[in-house]
């Protein structure tokens, strides 16, 4: 039997998450939609720092970033993973693009998402792909109770 949950945690950060069931909901129908179940999901709120260090230690990359999603699961019909979000880089990312924070963090959310749902960004075609994902499921936060 898997878990079907979706959990909010805070590590290095002071942040108040308020959208965690209509979240829940959101989720649940874009991964339903990509053909998968949902499985255990950790959203991890976190800031700059916290993630640049995990970043360096994980994927060897010393920069900033606003999103690491680590797949936890082994059946492959099943959602499973972490997604470590950093406010910090969300709210430089929304002030840069002049968006409001809130679509800026469920771009970054339903981001790491996709990857869970095998999309990747490694390539410029690609990233594209995952870009017209996103922006279809931005689409769809009407889902959202």
């Amino acid at each position: 039997m898997y878990s079907k949950q979706i959990n909010y945690f805070k590590e290095d950060i002071r942040f108040r998450f308020t959208d965690s069931e209509k979240i829940f909901d959101w989720i649940s129908k874009a991964i339903k939609n990509e053909g998968f179940r949902k499985g255990n999901i950790n959203i991890i709120f976190c800031s700059d720092a916290y993630l640049r260090k995990m970043n360096k230690q994980y994927l060897q990359h010393d920069y900033n970033t606003d999103i690491i999603t680590f797949e936890t699961g082994y059946d492959p019909s099943i959602v499973n993973g972490d997604l470590f979000i950093s406010i910090d880089r969300v709210k430089a990312n929304s002030k840069t693009l002049k968006i409001q924070f809130r679509d800026e963090l469920h771009r970054v959310i339903i981001h790491g998402i996709l990857h869970l749902c095998n999309y990747s960004d490694k390539s410029p075609k690609k990233q594209s792909e995952m870009r017209a994902h996103e922006d279809y499921y931005l689409g769809r936060r009407k889902w959202m109770k």
